[in-house]
């Protein structure tokens, strides 16, 4: 089901006063509703799928393990906890304004994800709700050395009346005015959350997203309270479950922020400078109240980015960011693989270095982008910024705008040798190595949006083609494009979700998977050499495949129009990107549709009318 949208705002004006956190938040548009829910009423909702979270403005999942207990502590032994802010949604839903924490707290010690502080867990079989999704398999309780709450405990949690207060008939500019006011004297917040808190305009915008698709968190704006872990960080000593492993973030995996860091939105606050500089057309000082100044809706500093922003083109900046990163990358792959933190710094450190990887990415911008350059010899350019944080100056002096310009001329004349005036390749519109990890993320999530597929030969001893891939594919392309008018999706092939085709892989071909997320990335260039073809040879098996195939013919061009092929890691990957389209999409005289991560063929009337609704 897909998120439903805001209910429009009521056109009775009622003025009503709200109390959260100490903060008072006058409401001249929609009203507002008190209803004390216990929790288990509350965990119904959740189950129902009734409870959304809008990523626009609200935090992944922060607390730690002891919050977290504190919280069910407090509940057993009956204390007052802060009230829960709701916005009705359309069919009965509710958008989580205040209170995603404890929201998600609650649920997860219901689903045993963590004991309480007398390392108990909460007992499912005292509750028919929690243990028939046990059942179904939407959580996995433990099963050994587990000490259970009482009945008498079980029936207290349960019973426990939250204040829930919904406000109804608000408008998105009301649930942002609210967010901002309760969380700009949150205690919790780090300068960066605080600064995006209810901020919609188009920079915020920008590095949100950005931001999400380096880290790999990308996924649609309103998600299901359930699907948050699945774009939440965990990190090293705290070990939630959540899908996103800050180790395996670029950011961390780098070197350039802890994972703690990721926590408090660093990497956010870190392209917003970087995004501001390039943007803007001039470096800025980097420091609390010069980012401040750039979110501060309708100062000077605002006004003038969001406007550079408007002539830059937000797509246009994420594309150069993101083939900037590319090439670093290279840089750190060549002559061997290295963390860019064992290449900045001439001796051995832990120490993050998000200041000195700003002045890089603009100095890389500036030279490859601004100066249609590219990188002749990437060793050449790791060589040269070897031990960089020791041959720029990164004392107090160096957050100044003019001590910042400083360093990036001096990296640019460190690299310079190794550049050469040519036209690098396709910047706009590629994908990238961050739109590669993005995507495969992604799939995780919105599963009838993506598929992935390991390749093309079997993975038995005889390595044959299996030339039924091909229809599966194709029927698959149908399928995703018939998930309605405005859905677009992927299909890449060289990745698979299963531990023992990858470890099969290695044992056939002696390729390490890349691993990302639960997916392991194997490529094909395996299955070339063992065709014996060339990359380009292979990639056009796939490019006649779809050519040749009975698809509706604009879905057909549209798909070859978008097919491509990227080096990904030395591995080899093969993105079929399916546009969205405008009407019902058919292989021959069949329709297919995507059942979660399963093509189906539809031959029932009932179904082929919902399938066209679609795109009414």
């Amino acid at each position: 089901m897909s998120p439903p949208s805001l209910v429009t705002p009521s056109a009775v004006v009622v003025v009503v006063v709200l109390q959260t956190h100490h903060v008072e938040v006058s409401l001249t548009m929609a009203e507002l509703e008190s209803q004390p829910k216990a929790v288990q009423s509350l965990y119904g909702w959740f189950n129902e799928g009734k409870l959304y979270v809008n990523r626009r403005y609200q935090r992944k999942l922060v607390w730690t393990l002891e919050e977290k207990q504190k919280l069910i502590e407090s509940i057993l032994n009956r204390y007052p906890v802060p009230a829960i802010l709701l916005a009705e949604r359309e069919r009965g839903a509710y958008e989580i304004i205040d209170g995603l924490q404890r929201l998600h707290t609650l649920v997860s010690f219901v689903e045993m994800a963590f004991p309480d502080l007398d390392n108990k867990y909460f007992k499912i079989s005292d509750f028919p709700t929690a243990q028939t999704r046990a059942n179904n398999g939407d959580f996995q309780p433990p099963v050994e050395n587990v000490e259970f709450l009482t009945s008498h405990e079980v029936s207290t949690f349960l019973d426990y009346s939250l204040a829930i207060s919904v406000m109804r008939g608000a408008s998105e500019a009301e649930i942002d005015d609210v967010f901002s006011r309760i969380n700009t004297y949150g205690h919790r917040l780090s300068d960066q959350e605080r600064r995006q808190a209810g901020v919609r305009d188009s920079f915020s915008t920008l590095v949100r997203d950005l931001a999400c698709e380096i880290r790999g968190d990308v996924s649609s704006d309103i998600l299901r309270l359930s699907q948050m872990p699945s774009i939440s960080i965990d990190l090293p000593m705290t070990k939630h479950g959540y899908e996103v492993i800050a180790d395996s973030v670029f950011w961390v995996k780098q070197g350039i922020l802890r994972s703690t860091d990721l926590r408090d939105s660093m990497d956010e606050q870190c392209l917003a400078d970087i995004a501001a500089c390039i943007v803007g057309g001039e470096i800025i000082e980097r420091s609390k109240e010069a980012l401040d100044e750039v979110y501060e809706a309708e100062s000077p500093k605002n006004q003038q980015i969001v406007d550079a922003l408007i002539s830059y083109g937000a797509d246009k900046f994420a594309d150069e960011l993101k083939y900037c990163i590319d090439e670093l990358l290279a840089v750190c792959q060549a002559g061997g693989p290295s963390k860019l933190r064992n290449i900045v710094f001439d001796k051995p450190s832990t120490n993050a270095f998000p200041s000195v990887f700003a002045i890089l990415m603009i100095a890389l911008h500036e030279s490859l982008v601004t100066g249609r350059k590219k990188i002749s010899n990437h060793a050449s350019v790791r060589r040269a910024i070897s031990g960089l944080y020791g041959r720029i100056d990164t004392s107090r002096k160096s957050t100044a705008a003019e001590e910042r310009r400083k360093n990036v001329d001096t990296i640019k004349g460190l690299i310079g040798n190794y550049l050469i005036v040519d036209e690098p390749k396709s910047i706009y519109g590629a994908h990238s190595t961050v739109d590669i990890d993005s995507t495969i993320r992604r799939s995780e999530i919105e599963l009838p949006h993506y598929e992935l597929k390991q390749g093309a030969l079997t993975l038995d001893d005889t390595r044959s083609l299996d030339r039924n891939v091909f229809q599966k594919v194709i029927n698959t392309i149908c399928a995703i494009a018939n998930n309605g008018k405005e859905r677009s999706g992927s299909i890449i092939i060289g990745v698979t979700d299963r531990d023992s085709d990858a470890a099969r892989v290695k044992k056939l071909d002696g390729i390490e998977a890349r691993v990302v997320g639960r997916r392991h990335v194997v490529g094909v260039k395996r299955e070339a050499r063992q065709l014996r073809e060339k990359p380009e040879q292979y990639f056009t098996r796939w490019r006649e495949a779809i050519k040749n195939s009975e698809l509706t013919r604009t879905l057909r061009d549209d798909v070859l129009a978008n097919i491509d092929y990227n080096e990904y890691y030395g591995l080899g990957l093969i993105i079929i990107t399916i546009p969205a389209q405008k009407s019902l999409s058919f292989v021959g005289s069949k329709l297919y549709r995507r059942e979660a991560d399963e093509t189906v063929e539809v031959t029932d009337p009932p179904h082929v009318a919902e399938i066209a609704a679609r795109f009414n």
